[in-house]
């Protein structure tokens, strides 16, 4: 059968020694270093702890069909006393710990390393360097945290071993079974509450069963008896078979099965099955004479036991035995070390015997096998483990194993002696529970149960628990039930905390409080991470560690800030000193500004901008800081300081002095938010030379955030003119001839009307510091004076703006001549005399040019609706060369002829648009419509001239010129009506009697005329276009009239 390869690495952590003191619940792993992991002089083991070996050779353990499992050994009488051991036995049990293993392992180095002690021993370097390992083994083995942890189970199990020792134990969903030496059953909860008590045998109970209902016990005992106990019923039964019995299982779901089938055996060497019929239990050997039987386990339709060979399974289907895993060559005597067996499912069995593990999987036989006799399923050995000790017990753990671990004390070399102390049997050792996965041992804990140097393998027991979803074991010895749990996340916190890893702790702790609420004490471990912090003087860290250790708790915070003082490091605390939530006594928060004040007057500006003002007294806090700033000579930072306090005791106005003096940037900002405009109405130079030289330092033309290209200054000025009189500032300002022109600019630009008291300065001043706005001002403004402007501009040779003001002053001839003389620009002469529109200042550009060429060339270029080209052509002299002359004429004749085709191509288009139009309207007002009385409206559809549904009386309608025909209503926008309608011809003529006697009866007829006439107007001026024409677009939506 093939063998699964099996990892075989080593693992150098040492078992822990679980102490388990009668009166404390829990006992952790305790780090005293083992006897099991000392070495004996005599022994030549590699190591009793973290050895796994994997045997990938499976003809060492060879797993055979039912063909090859005839002819086994006679059973001895020798198996009746199981106490026994001879000296052959203690040979075996001596090789076996010398680390001999079958062949075909791998771990042959490991071997010989071992059988070659006498070198070792030679070698004292080597020693040495064997110890310094094992004391690293030690120190690393502190760091493993374990994964299990234990405590004794109580309630009456401590009244029970007092009396009585436990031989073994069984476990259902819902209680636990424990059988004594005393013949006793003891059912119990988890909790250890008993629940039940009965005497079922004289003798030691050997083997203990439940089934899955909790309602049989099955129990065998050295006395012969097996017997199963109903604990709901009084239903039982008995059986004696006369010679002692080992093992016992109830077939699955016995209590609900009418049959009542177990099967048993012991050291008679027969397995029995007992199924019950209609006459009673009948028997049935179902295998014989190959010794006891040890152990037997029951799932499905495959029974397993154990036997001097080694274990065989039962297909209780087919009546068949479909295979056996023999034990191997070099195995010690069964009766020795117990064989544990377990199934992890319907098809997968786990043997636990001496120093094997061995996982066997049932497997369906190819068919064309079954053909030629041979049982349906068949066996295959999936993996093998050899171990460094003896399984007193064997559990599954998800995909680990847990191992009771028995290390079988040494023994002397001379066996043959007559020494009594060598002939003494030694004291055993502490079981040990190992945790083993993926062929690996990654936890191993000695276990410190009472009295265990008495007891040996056979004395342990180790079951799961039945319950679902629940991950626990029991272990027991004959003086202790011990429980074991995987740790969880409390116990890695409490590991943590017990070897000082304080971080990982807290940081656990808070991850675990956030998954299940405040169960767990998070601020005694900060609370230790913090003193252990403190102790070694990393004091940063514990100032970090303590808003999330003491939280809102103001006495704890009260207490570590004077733990600091003492220590002389309470600038580190400092910063995190809570200010709200929880709220100190004023007394500590003054403390910290004095000790500021002397040491870290920086850190102290800090903590008055940041700390509320309701948590300190500020009247003492601000006349500490003036005592201090007057012994300092105006320190900045106490300057700043107190010009801060200011503030906070709202006292702007006495901090506006401070911020001054130290040309704070934000001043500005704070005049406005506090309206402190009156204070600085007199220091108007004083504000806007400190911000042109912020500007200056800062190295920008405009501060961040200002809004005027002139400052934050000017700006504050020019925006609170109500408060700040434009004279008074005009005044303050004159001094510095830059700053008013800023000043007025940007007054200027606000309001043009709030400068005309001051044109005539802003004329100089824009012609000296910004002759780019001088133009402008110039334009707009009409309240400087000409000559006076005109002078200024004269001394600074400015030639355009002379030309300006000579224009607005009425001299454009002279005006024309500094266009001509100084500029020579022609085409900026003729823009001026366009724009003055003056006959005699073009006759003046005319007469000025006749002896320029360049400038004939420039008229002819630009001749048009001011200048006459005949005019000009007719002042070239004869002879005078002009050089493009060609060219400009040709140009101004081409234009001339253009003119002329725009001209006479203009009024084509006119007379044929004209002449459209009037044959258009004529055939409009010449034609008819022809209609019915039946004719429709051509929006709504209803009856023009007939009574319909929507107008049951006669109403107007409308003709267009496009033919449309509508009711009068139809038409009408929303909200507009039509006008009242005028009154009856016959009515007006007997009105006008008397008046028609006089006139001759042709006065009425003009009358009803002109209403008519009055009336159409008046609805046409109403109804407008046809509203049809206007959504399709046609043109022909024009005239209406009435019907």
């Amino acid at each position: 059968m093939p063998v699964g390869s099996v990892s075989t690495s080593q693992s150098s952590s040492q078992p822990d020694e679980m102490a388990l003191p009668d009166d404390e619940p829990e006992a952790g792993p305790s780090r005293v270093t083992s006897i099991l992991t000392r070495r004996s002089s005599s022994s030549t083991t590699c190591s009793r702890k973290g050895k796994e070996r994997a045997l990938v050779d499976a003809s060492e353990a060879p797993v055979e069909d039912r063909s090859s499992d005839e002819g086994g050994s006679d059973s001895d009488d020798d198996h009746e006393d199981d106490e026994e051991a001879t000296g052959e036995d203690e040979e075996d049990h001596q090789k076996l710990s010398n680390g001999v293993t079958p062949k075909g392992n791998h771990l042959g180095d490991e071997v010989s390393n071992g059988q070659d002690s006498e070198a070792e021993d030679d070698d004292d370097d080597g020693g040495d360097e064997k110890e310094e390992e094992e004391d690293d083994d030690d120190d690393d083995d502190d760091d493993d945290e374990p994964a299990l942890k234990y405590s004794r189970l109580k309630g009456r199990i401590p009244e029970i071993l007092g009396k009585d020792t436990a031989s073994t134990i069984a476990v259902s969903p819902r209680v636990i079974a424990l059988g004594t030496h005393n013949g006793m059953v003891h059912v119990l909860t988890y909790e250890g509450a008993k629940v039940n008590s009965f005497r079922p045998h004289a003798a030691s109970v050997t083997c203990l069963k439940m089934d899955e209902d909790n309602d049989f016990v099955a129990t065998t005992s050295v006395e012969g008896r097996a017997v199963i106990h109903s604990l709901t019923s009084t239903e039982s039964y008995a059986f004696d078979y006369k010679r002692p019995m080992r093992a016992i299982a109830l077939e699955p779901g016995f209590a609900k099965k009418n049959t009542r089938a177990f099967v048993c055996g012991g050291l008679a060497g027969n397995l029995i099955m007992q199924e019950k019929g209609w006459l009673g239990y009948k028997e049935q050997i179902i295998h014989s004479g190959e010794g006891p039987i040890w152990a037997i386990e029951w799932r499905g339709n495959l029974i397993a036991w154990a036997n001097d060979l080694g274990v065989k399974i039962y297909d209780t289907t087919t009546s068949q035995r479909i295979g056996y895993i023999d034990r191997g060559d070099h195995a010690p005597r069964a009766e020795i070390f117990k064989c544990n067996l377990q199934w992890k499912d319907d098809h997968t069995l786990i043997i636990g015997w001496a120093d094997h593990i061995k996982i066997v999987r049932i497997r369906n036989r190819a068919k064309s096998q079954t053909t030629s006799g041979l049982p349906p399923l068949t066996v295959e050995m999936t993996a093998i483990y050899q171990v460094d000790c003896m399984i007193s017990g064997l559990a599954q753990y998800n995909s680990s194993y847990v191992v009771l671990a028995y290390i079988a004390p040494d023994t002397y070399e001379n066996e043959a002696t007559d020494n009594p102390e060598e002939q003494r049997r030694k004291a055993a050792n502490r079981p040990e529970l190992r945790l083993i996965e993926k062929g690996e041992e990654v936890n191993a804990d000695a276990l410190s149960l009472a009295n265990y140097h008495m007891y040996r393998c056979n004395d342990y027991s180790l079951v799961k628990s039945q319950r679902e979803n629940e991950d626990v074991f029991f272990v027991i010895s004959p003086s202790d039930v011990v429980v074991v749990r995987p740790r969880d996340e409390l116990d890695h916190i409490d590991w943590l905390v017990e070897r000082e890893r304080y971080s990982e702790a807290l940081e656990s702790a808070e991850e675990l409080r956030k998954r299940h609420g405040n169960a767990l004490d998070v601020r005694s471990i900060g609370l230790k991470y913090m003193n252990h912090l403190l102790a070694q003087d990393h004091f940063e860290q514990t100032a970090s560690l303590a808003p999330k250790v003491l939280g809102q708790d103001t006495d704890l915070w009260e207490k570590w800030i004077y733990t600091f003082v003492q220590h002389h490091r309470l600038p580190v605390i400092i910063p995190f000193i809570p200010t709200k939530d929880p709220q100190l006594g004023k007394p500590v928060y003054e403390m910290v500004f004095g000790h500021l004040l002397v040491n870290d007057r920086a850190e102290l500006l800090k903590t008055i901008t940041s700390w509320p003002t309701d948590i300190y007294d500020l009247n003492t806090v601000m006349g500490a800081v003036q005592g201090e700033l007057q012994a300092s000579k105006d320190d900045p930072i106490l300057l700043e300081c107190l010009a801060e306090l200011h503030l906070i005791n709202r006292q702007p106005a006495k901090a506006l002095p401070y911020f001054l003096r130290l040309r704070r940037p934000h001043v500005f900002d704070l005049i406005r938010e506090h309206n402190l405009f009156t204070a600085v109405q007199d220091q108007a130079l004083l504000l806007v030379q400190f911000d042109q030289e912020r500007e200056v330092q800062e190295n920008t033309e405009e501060v961040k955030g200002d809004k005027s290209k002139h400052g934050a200054a000017i700006e504050l000025l020019v925006d609170h003119t109500h408060s700040i009189p434009i004279d008074r500032v005009v005044q303050q300002l004159e001094e510095k001839p830059k700053y008013l022109y800023m000043y007025l600019d940007a007054l200027f630009t606000k309001d043009p009307q709030f400068c005309l008291p001051y044109s005539d300065r802003m004329v100089e001043l824009y012609a000296r510091y910004d002759l780019a706005r001088l133009m402008p001002f110039l334009r707009a403004s009409n309240y400087y004076d000409l000559e006076k402007a005109y002078e200024i501009c004269k001394e600074r040779d400015l030639v355009t703006e002379q030309v300006f003001l000579l224009g607005r002053m009425g001299n454009n001839k002279k005006a024309l001549m500094l266009i001509i003389e100084r500029l020579g620009d022609v085409q900026r002469a003729i823009d001026f005399a366009k724009e003055q529109s003056d006959e005699d200042l073009w006759e003046d550009l005319l007469t000025y040019s006749e002896t320029r060429p360049s400038f004939i060339r420039a008229l002819l270029e630009h001749v048009g609706a001011e200048i006459n080209p005949i005019r000009l052509i007719s002042r070239i002299k004869n002879g005078l060369e002009i050089p493009g002359l060609k060219e400009g004429v040709v140009r101004v004749l081409t234009g001339m002829n253009l003119q002329v085709s725009l001209l006479e191509g203009c009024q084509h288009i006119l007379n044929g648009d004209c002449s459209n139009l009037a044959m258009e309207l004529q055939a409009a007002q010449v034609g008819s419509t022809r209609c019915s009385p039946s004719s429709e409206c051509a929006i709504c559809h209803a009856s023009l001239f007939l009574p319909s549904t929507k107008y049951p009386t006669s109403t107007l309608v409308l003709l267009y010129l496009c033919h449309h025909l509508i009711h009068a209503e139809c038409a009408l926008p929303e909200d507009v009506e039509l006008p009242l309608r005028q009154e009856n011809l016959n009515v007006t003529y007997l009105l006008d009697d008397r008046n028609r006697r006089k006139t001759g009866g042709k006065n009425w007829k003009a009358r009803a005329i002109g209403g008519k006439l009055g009336y159409a107007a008046a609805v046409r001026v109403r109804v407008g276009r046809c509203p049809l024409c206007e959504k399709g677009g046609s043109s022909g939506a024009g005239g209406v009239k009435l019907g």
